[in-house]
């Protein structure tokens, strides 16, 4: 077989050589050490969880070394690609913090190693598959989808493996003229690799997180082109990054089976091979077994979840770096204010088998960051999240910005913050009652006091009550309430014995609460009433005795 013939047969228009390629894709000029990654997503219109864990694990590798993160688009498959769906990645990945030093962007492109947007690549791949082709590591299949579904029935009935190989590789070995004559012919055609592999023999690999694997060699002749010329993902990926000049690889460990051909691959192209980082799959608890997180399953797989319950996004960070690094949680306990950009990640602490994602965790890793933020920058992002799901409640913080963060300032700073908040969309149900239009009694009445007890308690309170009270003196009127009750403001001795007073002043303060604020829990009850006035206070609690009494 004449090789530069057969090659130049196949692309007659490639005039492009790979040495003219690697001058106009330099060396990086980058520190000793730094790492050159990227993130390199499928524009399917669906953005995971998973995408967050890989980008958080490249841009820390990436940044901490001093070295590059670039945003790569595999858009060669068509068939699943979703309209705009490049755009909703772009914007989904920006607003959780993953930075691109370059790469794709909403408006084209920014660095020097592109088209980023493999489908734009096209005439490079041909460049390298002309190549494999005139050095004999690829070759033009002409099978058509019948004739690979029968090889496929006879393989199965023979109980042997699947795929293009050995016997089955019935193109491998065609003449030239055989070529020739069905090109004439414009039969549809892939480019194959040709595999000098066994599945007989056996290597080591060393994995940045799976650490020393044992792998079987690829004997398939896997396709490298397809029959419209766009290269598959493993072409495409071993020309990119190597011209992209990626010295590490974040990927799911999917991918093992692939490592096999890729490693085949780069060696044929004479490709140094970048180091891989396999990252097992999240798994949540189903019952007592393990599961991988499923896009049909679980909401919380897609990263559009967490920003319509309001997570923050430093939340989603701070969790995914327990899920990340085991040691992360006892750093951020010795350096509660310290940037996360201060600790030293390594992917060599990541779990093998992968991360197990646990929602309640996640909630209380974020009332710990919410608890640490000020006042003001819990409004501007709880006015940012209403903004866009919730229009009524952004109009109410917007209409007296003070008053809203004179609300979210009760029981904030201090040694003990209040954590009542693990997401934006909590924050309404916490401090609606502070708006007329949003109160409502949500909570009952304990079951254990009559609705004329209640109203006089209430009654009694309504009487005495003056807003330029101090905390002190507002408490002492509450106590004076309960004893002329009957019910006891001393909570040892009734806890002691609850059986001697029909109540306490926990009791009086509940019904005053709830007849306030409509809930039996919300924050330091004097605050509260400072903020909303003498004139709404006393508006409740006359509404409130009036629907007791009816």
């Amino acid at each position: 077989m004449d090789k530069m013939s057969l090659a130049a047969l196949l692309f007659p228009n490639v005039t492009d050589a790979p040495e003219e390629l690697e001058v106009r894709f330099p060396q990086r000029n980058a520190p000793e050490g730094a790492v050159i990654t990227r993130m390199a997503p499928s524009p399917t219109g669906f953005v995971h969880l998973g995408n967050l864990v890989q980008g958080l694990v490249s841009e820390r590798m990436a940044h901490q070394s001093g070295g590059v993160l670039f945003l790569r688009v595999e858009d060669t498959d068509a068939k699943r690609e979703v309209a705009g769906a490049v755009e909703v990645l772009i914007e989904t990945l920006k607003h959780y913090g993953i930075h691109f030093d370059e790469g794709a962007t909403i408006d084209g492109d920014s660095g020097n190693y592109g088209p980023y947007r493999q489908r734009q690549r096209k005439d490079i791949y041909h460049v390298y598959a002309k190549k494999l082709v005139e050095e004999g590591f690829a070759y033009p299949c002409f099978c058509t989808e019948e004739e690979l579904a029968q090889m496929r029935q006879v393989q199965e009935a023979r109980k042997v493996n699947f795929g293009y190989y050995g016997e089955y590789a019935i193109w491998r070995d065609r003449s030239l003229e055989e070529i020739q004559a069905a090109l004439e012919k414009d039969m549809p055609w892939v480019l194959r690799f040709r595999s000098t592999g066994s599945i007989a023999n056996k290597f080591k690999y060393q994995d940045l997180v799976k650490g020393e694997l044992t792998i079987t060699e690829n004997d398939i002749d896997q396709v490298l082109l397809k029959s419209d010329g766009i290269p598959t993902y493993h072409f495409a990926h071993a020309v990119d990054d190597h011209l992209m000049r990626t010295t590490h690889v974040v990927r799911g460990d999917e991918w093992l089976p692939s490592l096999p051909f890729h490693i085949q691959l780069f060696k044929a192209l004479g490709f140094k091979l970048p180091k891989y980082v396999h990252i097992g799959p999240l798994m949540k608890m189903d019952g007592a077994s393990k599961r991988k997180l499923s896009k049909r399953k679980d909401p919380e797989l897609a990263l559009t979840y967490y920003k319509a319950e309001g997570f923050p996004v430093s939340a989603v960070y701070e969790y995914i770096m327990t899920l990340l690094n085991s040691n992360y949680e006892d750093w951020r306990k010795a350096n509660p204010t310290e940037d996360s950009n201060s600790f030293k990640f390594s992917p060599k602490k990541l779990n093998p088998a992968g991360s197990l994602f646990d929602y309640a965790k996640l909630c209380d890793v974020s009332k710990n960051e919410i608890a640490r933020m000020s006042a003001l920058q819990v409004y501007e992002e709880v006015l940012a999240y209403a903004k866009e799901f919730d229009s009524q409640f952004a109009n109410a913080l917007e209409a007296d910005p003070a008053y809203a963060q004179a609300i979210l300032a009760i029981g904030r700073g201090g040694k003990k913050p209040r954590k009542d908040i693990a997401t934006w969309k909590e924050v309404k149900p916490y401090m609606g009652f502070f708006y007329d239009a949003f109160f409502a009694q949500l909570d009952p009445w304990p079951e254990r006091f009559d609705k004329a007890t209640i109203a006089a308690a209430l009654e009694q309170f309504k009487r005495v009550y003056d807003e330029n009270d101090d905390a002190v003196l507002w408490f002492e009127k509450v106590k004076a309430v309960t004893e002329s009750m009957g019910f006891t403001s001393n909570m040892k001795a009734y806890k002691a014995d609850p059986t001697a007073w029909p109540g306490s002043v926990a009791d009086v303060s509940t019904f005053i609460r709830i007849a306030v604020t409509g809930k039996v829990n919300s924050p330091d009850l004097y605050t509260v009433m400072q903020l909303l006035g003498k004139e709404r206070v006393l508006a409740r609690l006359n509404c409130t005795i009036a629907a007791l009494q009816r």
